[in-house]
C-alpha cells in the first residue's frame, strides 16, 4: 500500500502514521464501485409489487422482515465509506418523498457500473461526471413534460396512488381499504398556506398494536394516545369532552433554592400536610371552574390531586409526549398551558367522545370525534409483531406519496414507462452534445432502464426481450406502456392506472446522479491507522480489514 511520504538523502520521510493505509487512482475507484454496486445488487430483488423480503437479524438475534430499500441499508449496519453514501441516498429518498428508495439506490448502483466500463474506455471521470449531470438536469425536464396533473378533490386517483405504493408491501392485503384511510388521513391534515396545500406528515400519528387482522386496522378521527387514565375512580367515557392541556404538573411545589422547614409539634405537621391538600384542592377547583372536563398533563399528578380530579369527575392522563400534546392541539384546538392557574374556558379544546379501551391487553385512550381535525391517528393492527412493524413501514411509504401528489399536483406513469420514456429521450438528446459527454448520457439512459428491466426479471419474464418489446411500443407513439408485473407482459399503464408521484422520480434520479457523481469524483482513499484493530485501518471492506467484503 502507498505511502504519503518522500526521499531526503536517501532517508524515508513518512507523513502518514504507521498502520496508515492508502489507495490511489483507479484502484480507489474500482473500491469505491464496486462497494456501492454490492450494496445496491443487495436490494436491488426487492423492487416492484413482485420483489422479494429481507430478513435482517441482529447481534442481538433481533429480527425485520422488510421489502423497503431504506430500512434494509440501515439494519444492514454498512461500515464502508462509500456504502455509508448509498444508505445517505436511501434515507434522503425517505424523509423527503417517503418511497422510492430502492429505485434510488439501485439507479446509482448501474450508473456506478456504466461508468466503471467507461473509465476501462480511459475517459476522464471529470468528463463523465459533466455528462451524467447533464442528463439528470435532462431527467427532470422530460419527466416534468411527461407529468399527468392531479387535483386534491380527484380521490380516485389519490387511492390508487397509495395503492401502487402498498402493492409487494406488507399491508398489501388490506390495499383498497389501507388506500382509502391513507387518503382520508392526508387530506384531514393538509392546510393551506399563501395559496399552497402544506401537509406536514408528523401530525399522522401511526400507531400499532399486535393483535387481530391487518383489515382491522383503522382511521381514527382524533388522537389516540397510549397512556390509561390515572385514577380508577374517573368515568371511562367521557362525552362532550371540554380538554385542557397542560404542560404544569399537578403537584405542590418544591422551592427554587434548597430550603429547610423545621417542624417541632404534630399540630405544625398536621397544619403543613393540610396547607399541601388545600393547594392541590385548589388547583383542581380551578380546573373544575374553568368547565373542563378531561386533562392531559405533560408533567405528573400528584395522588391526592388524582383523588379530587376523580371526585369531580374530571378524567386525566399524566405524562404525555410533548409530540402528543402537539397533535392533541391540533386535533381538539385546545392551547397547551404551562402554569394552572392561567387555565380559562377559552384555552379549552373539544371532542365528541373520549374514552379509554384495552387493545391487546392494554389501556390506550381514544380522543375521537373531533371537528375538522389536523391531526389523525391510525391505528395499526396485525397477528404479529413482523406484520405490525411492516404495516406501519408501508403505511409510512403510502403517506408519503400521496402527501407528495396533493403538494405538487403531478404524476408519472409507474411499471417501468416513464423510465422506458426517459431512456429513449436522453438517448436523442445525447446525439445533440459533442464530445465524450454523449458517451456519459448515452450510458446514464442505459442505466435507468434497471428499473424495467428488474420488474420483468421479479415477474419471470425475459428482461432483454422485454425492454426490447417496451422500446418499441414506445418508438410506434405506445409512449403510456410499461410491464404490467401481476400479468408477465407489456401493457398500458395508463388503462391499469398505475401513477407514481413526479417527485418520487425527479428525487430517486437526482440522488442517485449526485452519490454517482461523488464517488467517481475520489481518486484517493487515506485511511488512519485504526489503534489495536488488526489489519490496518482501511474501512470494512477493504484489503487490510476483516469480514465480509462491502458490508
Amino acid at each position: 500500500m502507498a505511502q504519503l511520504g518522500g526521499q531526503l538523502g536517501g532517508q524515508p520521510i513518512l507523513v502518514l502514521p504507521e498502520g496508515a493505509q492508502r489507495l490511489l487512482g483507479r484502484d480507489a475507484q474500482r473500491t469505491n464501485i464496486s462497494v456501492a454496486r454490492a450494496v445496491a445488487s443487495a436490494i436491488r430483488t426487492t423492487l416492484g409489487p413482485k420483489g422479494m423480503d429481507k430478513m435482517l437479524v441482529d447481534d442481538l438475534g433481533d429480527i425485520v422482515i422488510t421489502n423497503d430499500g431504506a430500512t434494509i441499508l440501515d439494519e444492514m449496519n454498512i461500515e464502508h465509506p462509500a456504502g455509508k453514501m448509498m444508505v445517505e441516498v436511501a434515507k434522503t429518498q425517505d424523509e423527503e418523498v417517503g418511497d422510492g428508495t430502492t429505485t434510488a439506490v439501485v439507479i446509482a448502483g448501474e450508473l456506478l457500473k456504466n461508468a466503471e466500463e467507461m473509465l476501462d474506455q480511459k475517459i476522464h471521470p471529470s468528463l463523465i461526471v459533466r455528462g451524467y449531470s447533464m442528463a439528470s438536469d435532462k431527467c427532470i425536464e422530460i419527466l416534468n413534460k411527461n407529468s399527468i396533473k392531479v387535483s386534491p378533490e380527484d380521490d380516485e386517483k389519490l387511492k390508487q396512488i397509495a395503492k401502487i405504493s402498498l402493492t409487494g408491501k406488507g399491508a398489501a392485503r388490506g390495499g383498497e381499504k389501507f388506500a382509502e384511510i391513507v387518503v382520508k388521513a392526508v387530506k384531514q391534515v393538509a392546510e393551506t398556506r399563501n395559496g399552497k396545500l402544506i401537509i406536514d406528515k408528523d401530525y399522522i400519528k401511526v400507531e400499532k398494536k399486535q393483535g387481530g387482522d391487518v383489515l382491522d386496522t383503522e382511521l381514527i378521527n382524533g388522537i389516540v394516545i397510549d397512556k390509561e387514565r390515572v385514577h380508577s375512580g374517573m368515568p371511562k367515557l367521557v362525552k362532550n369532552a371540554k380538554i385542557g392541556l397542560l404542560d404544569a404538573a399537578l403537584e405542590v411545589k418544591e422551592t427554587e433554592t434548597n430550603a429547610e422547614i423545621r417542624i417541632t409539634s404534630p399540630e405544625q405537621l398536621q397544619g403543613f400536610l393540610e396547607q399541601e391538600e388545600k393547594m392541590l384542592k385548589d388547583m383542581v377547583e380551578h380546573i373544575k371552574s374553568t368547565g373542563a372536563n378531561v386533562i392531559f398533563c405533560q408533567k405528573g399528578i400528584d395522588d391526592l390531586a388524582q383523588h379530587f380530579l376523580a371526585k369531580e369527575g374530571i378524567f386525566a392522563v399524566r405524562r404525555v409526549k410533548k409530540s402528543d400534546m402537539e397533535k392533541l392541539s391540533k386535533a381538539t384546538g385546545a392551547k397547551v398551558i404551562t402554569s394552572i392557574k392561567d387555565l380559562s374556558s377559552t384555552d379549552l379544546g373539544e371532542a365528541g367522545r373520549i374514552e379509554e379501551k384495552k387493545i391487546a391487553g392494554e389501556n390506550m385512550v381514544f380522543i375521537e370525534d373531533c371537528k375538522e381535525p389536523k391531526a389523525v391517528t391510525i391505528l395499526i393492527r396485525g397477528g404479529t409483531e413482523h406484520v405490525v412493524d411492516e404495516a406501519e413501514r408501508s403505511i409510512d411509504d403510502a403517506i408519503g406519496v400521496v402527501a407528495s401528489t396533493l403538494e405538487d399536483g403531478k404524476v408519472v406513469l409507474g411499471g417501468g414507462c416513464i423510465e422506458t420514456e426517459l431512456s429513449l429521450e436522453l438517448e436523442d438528446y445525447a446525439k445533440t452534445i459533442g464530445g465524450r459527454e454523449q458517451l456519459a448520457i448515452m450510458n446514464f439512459a442505459k442505466a435507468i432502464e434497471v428499473i424495467p428491466r428488474t420488474l420483468a426479471e421479479s415477474t419471470g419474464m425475459d428482461p432483454i426481450d422485454t425492454l426490447v418489446d417496451l422500446k418499441a411500443k414506445h418508438q410506434q407513439g405506445n409512449k403510456t406502456y410499461g410491464v404490467d408485473v401481476l400479468k408477465a407482459k407489456a401493457a398500458d399503464m395508463e388503462k391499469l392506472k398505475v401513477l407514481e408521484p413526479t417527485r418520487i422520480k425527479e428525487q430517486a434520479i437526482a440522488s442517485a446522479s449526485e452519490v454517482a457523481e461523488m464517488i467517481l469524483r475520489i481518486d484517493d482513499i487515506i485511511a488512519a491507522s485504526s489503534k489495536g484493530k488488526e489489519g490496518g485501518g482501511m474501512p470494512g471492506g477493504m484489503p487490510g480489514a476483516g469480514g465480509m467484503p462491502g458490508y
